[in-house]
């Protein structure tokens, strides 16, 4: 196999293409339990070099700091305030120009392996406005302002990186460009990972005394990712993860995540006490660390925070946030390790900023808990907990051709494919993100929900929500908020689907101290079909290609094969 060949599936892709979707997903999910996505060994190599250029672009922004030095002296300045102010605004221009979050094969991008400001700088191109429809400012379509606004901030960035005082002045563009461009285009205030960065950013402009505020936000990012996982989801997250590890690659090992592969891919006992771990460290860490003062304390926090940020970064986890763990892990020993005689309680002296870092540390926070449809995962920080919203797009026939009437900056997934393999490898390979959906508790609801959409998947282009918003948005990390009724509407009024030629599935998260996941089923053309709720403790029953019975059956066609 070499070095770009993804590991082959154990069936044959052109059989398995013709299966009705029930032996179809018993097939997938079973290699993806042993096998993972099947990323080519040369993908993690360069996902590692990408990591290594973000560490440079924070060196080089240092080395305009007189103060700083250089790399080969970095041992004796790293931890200094500069240093750290820096990295949050390296964090947010790599970010934001998709070079980070969402970017690569493990993403769903090929050719190119970014959006980002391949799509942002690009008039024309589609957005998702924070008010859809409102004049002037509602507009689906990106305007030649928007791509100057979006220029400006990558501007703005860069100038704070090579400034050689970091002034509180140079940071006001910054904090006021984000919030401007995400009621344009929420896509991009999300890709700027702008509930850790911006309201970083906010803090360093208002305050000298800007630790207190930092740490706040710094410690919410761990205790809301451990309060997202006090469910029944995240079991499921770590058997995906494991399965899908470079660095965890024993069969033994993969095969005691699930209850009996091949037949139950249930999560094991294993995969629970697993997920029990990992909860219990992102509830602790925050705790522990906040409540330290330096000593054992604060070095058994660091530990625990080491701990668990090397398991998910290990793991690769589709979406790859690398980057952003080397700054969290950062953040920590900067924050907490070298600073941790300072107080959170520091943040009170300046009522309006604690109330404004208390609003996206907090309360956004809560209510994405609570009522999960109204504030996006990653405001919610609800990170790596597997109860995401998300959507599957049925595309009748070739109907996703016309998806090329967007102006985009990528093409179609199976275009990108092209230039390294034969059209049965690319869907085989991406047949693997099925997998992926359906072996997550929510995804489990897919298997009485798309039957409910079409009556037979064989005539349809099962693609996932991921992909079509990273194709038409220029991002995409978890969020089915960007590829819902808004993205569907937005694209509709540019592709002008026939009715039956597109049904979306759309599945919104489990709200904290519920027990059921909402669900819409959408045509493109003639609207809302059904909606409904779906009992989480069915699904932890439910084998992931338990389909209903019309549609595991083989069935006469009812439209050309894609």
């Amino acid at each position: 196999m070499g070095l770009l060949d993804p590991v082959p599936p154990p069936y044959d892709v052109a059989d398995w293409l013709e299966q009705p979707i029930g032996p179809k997903s018993q097939a997938v999910c079973r290699a993806w339990a042993l096998q993972g996505y099947g990323t080519p060994p040369a993908i993690f190599v360069a996902y590692a070099v990408k990591v290594a250029l973000y560490i440079g672009l924070w060196l080089l922004f240092c080395a305009f700091s007189p103060g700083l030095g250089g790399p080969a002296e970095v041992a004796s300045w790293w931890l200094e305030p500069a240093a750290f102010q820096k990295a949050i605004v390296a964090s947010m221009l790599f970010e934001v120009m998709g070079l980070g979050c969402g970017s690569g094969p493990l993403t769903g991008r090929y050719w190119p392996p970014i959006g980002g400001l391949l799509h942002f700088l690009r008039p024309g191109t589609t957005k998702l406005p924070f008010f859809f429809g409102a004049p002037l400012i509602g507009g689906s379509r990106r305007t030649a302002l928007d791509a100057l606004l979006y220029l400006a901030l990558l501007v703005a960035l860069v100038r704070v990186g090579i400034a050689a005082e970091l002034e509180a002045s140079l940071f006001y563009p910054v904090a006021l460009l984000v919030p401007v461009l995400g009621l344009l285009d929420k896509t991009i205030f999300l890709a700027a990972r702008a509930e850790h960065y911006w309201v970083t950013i906010v803090v360093f402009a208002v305050t000298a005394d800007w630790l207190p505020g930092a740490k706040v936000i710094q410690a919410a990012l761990w205790f809301w990712a451990g309060v997202s996982k006090l469910n029944h989801h995240f079991p499921s997250v770590v058997c995906v993860m494991t399965s899908n590890s470079p660095v965890l690659r024993f069969e033994a090992l993969r095969r005691r995540m699930y209850v009996n592969y091949p037949d139950d891919l249930t999560p094991s006992r294993v995969a629970v006490v697993t997920g029990h771990v990992g909860t219990f460290l992102e509830l602790g860490v925050p705790v522990v660390l906040v409540l330290g003062s330096g000593g054992t304390i604060t070095l058994v926090g660091l530990v625990m925070m080491v701990m668990l940020h090397a398991f998910i970064t290990s793991n690769v986890p589709m979406g790859v946030p690398i980057e952003w763990n080397v700054l969290v892990v950062y953040a920590a020993f900067f924050l907490f390790g070298t600073h941790a005689e300072v107080s959170v309680l520091g943040l009170v002296s300046t009522p309006i900023l604690a109330a404004f870092v208390l609003t996206f540390a907090l309360v956004l926070p809560l209510v994405g808990n609570l009522w999960p449809e109204r504030v996006s995962f990653l405001l919610s920080m609800r990170y790596y907990a597997g109860n995401w919203p998300y959507s599957v797009w049925l595309f009748r026939g070739r109907a996703y051709e016309k998806l090329g009437r967007l102006r985009k900056s990528s093409a179609f997934v199976y275009d990108q494919l092209d230039r390294f393999y034969d059209l049965t490898t690319s869907k085989g390979l991406v047949g693997k993100v099925i997998a992926f959906r359906l072996m997550h508790l929510a995804g489990r609801a897919l298997t009485e929900l798309v039957p409910k959409a079409v009556d037979d998947t064989r005539d349809y282009e099962w693609l996932d929500g991921e992909l079509v918003a990273g194709l038409a948005l220029g991002w995409n990390f978890g969020d089915g908020h960007l590829h819902d009724e808004r993205l569907l509407a937005a694209l509709q009024a540019q592709c002008a689907f026939e009715a039956g030629e597109l049904r979306c599935i759309f599945v919104e998260s489990q709200p904290l101290f519920r027990s059921s996941l909402a669900y819409r089923i959408v045509d493109a053309a003639t609207g809302e079909l059904e909606r409904g709720e779906v009992p989480i403790d069915v699904l932890r029953c439910r084998q992931p290609w338990a389909f209903s019975e019309r549609d595991t059956a083989t069935s006469s066609p009812t439209a050309p094969r894609a």
